[in-house]
């Protein structure tokens, strides 16, 4: 049995893969199995990974798209190691990620998942300092001390300082709790995050930067904002928290969600449903509700250019 199962979901992107699975295959750490699980891409993807000749890469191929969350979960069902990460085909590992998180893990058997900070990286595999720093501060990871998180909830999700892709888990926590929710395209780690909280698992923070995440083109667009919006909200009403400071914080981002997902339908033409979930949402921001409802009454043809414009004068 391996020590650790890496899981690399993938679909369509054979120029980043590669980058991917060599950041694994380089590791310190050597004592792994890599497990690709292909969400049905058309890419040459198949042809790619038969290359492959190290017995420890296995390649799971789905004929069709079954969807994202529902991919990854036929690569941790196909894992085997004592330890467990799933990260995207994206992003990479820098060499001593697995050496250094499965120590902590190694060392304490009450911890259930490590989790790092991580790189900004650019398409061309460049390091962005800046772009890091600001990433590191927007998520809290600057403010979180190095050992085991006590306020683990806050922590994962009023900051959401844990990022699935440089966060190792062990595998048979992950079992106890379902892995990810099936049938989820976006805000499936987010949810996983929570649930390990509510279910007093616990983590632990290594405040160094082992993984490379990366921002891209392909990552934009109103046509993935919208999905994302749908999954957010369905992830933020699975939940009503005890704490009354972290539940406030919940209904607001629940409804700052509908607000933004109302004017992107809006600004597409579903007029109806936009119109239902901006004024579900007008309590975040009653000047965007309004101006929204106010764009919905414009030709369809028109509020496509209105909607720039608007962004255009906060940007």
């Amino acid at each position: 049995m391996p020590k650790i199962t890496v899981c690399i979901p993938t679909f369509n992107r054979i120029s980043l893969l590669p980058y991917a699975i060599a950041s694994v295959l380089n590791q310190s750490e050597q004592d792994f199995e890599l497990i690709v699980c292909d969400d049905g891409s058309s890419d040459g993807t198949p042809e790619f990974m038969s290359e492959y000749t190290d017995h420890r890469v296995k390649y799971i191929r789905h004929s069709q798209n079954i969807g994202k969350s529902n991919n990854m979960r036929s690569g941790f069902d196909a894992a085997s190691g004592e330890y467990f990460i799933k990260f995207d085909d994206d992003d990479r590992l820098t060499p001593d990620f697995l050496a250094s998180t499965a120590a902590i893990l190694d060392q304490d058997s009450s911890i259930d998942f490590v989790g790092t900070d991580h790189w900004i990286i650019d398409i061309n595999n460049i390091q962005d300092e800046a772009k890091t720093e600001e990433n590191s501060h927007r998520w809290g990871r600057k403010n979180l001390p190095a050992g085991i998180v006590d306020n683990l909830l806050e922590v994962v999700f009023v900051h959401q300082s844990f990022q699935i892709g440089s966060t190792l888990f062990r595998r048979q926590t992950l079992q106890e709790l379902g892995f990810m929710l099936p049938n989820l395209q976006n805000c499936e780690d987010n949810d996983l995050f929570v649930r390990l909280a509510l279910a007093g698992k616990k983590g632990y923070y290594l405040p160094e930067l082992l993984m490379e995440y990366r921002l891209h083109a392909e990552q934009q667009g109103i046509d993935r904002a919208i999905p994302y919006l749908f999954d957010k909200i369905r992830y933020l009403e699975s939940y009503k928290f005890e704490s009354e400071k972290i539940e406030e914080i919940r209904q607001e981002r629940l409804m700052e969600t509908q607000l933004l997902l109302g004017l992107r339908l809006i600004e597409k033409g579903e007029t109806q449903k936009g119109r239902e979930l901006v004024l579900a949402g007008k309590s975040f921001s009653a000047a965007k509700a309004w101006t929204g409802l106010g764009l919905s009454l414009l030709p369809l043809g028109l509020r496509g250019k209105a909607f720039d414009a608007l962004r255009q004068i906060r940007g």
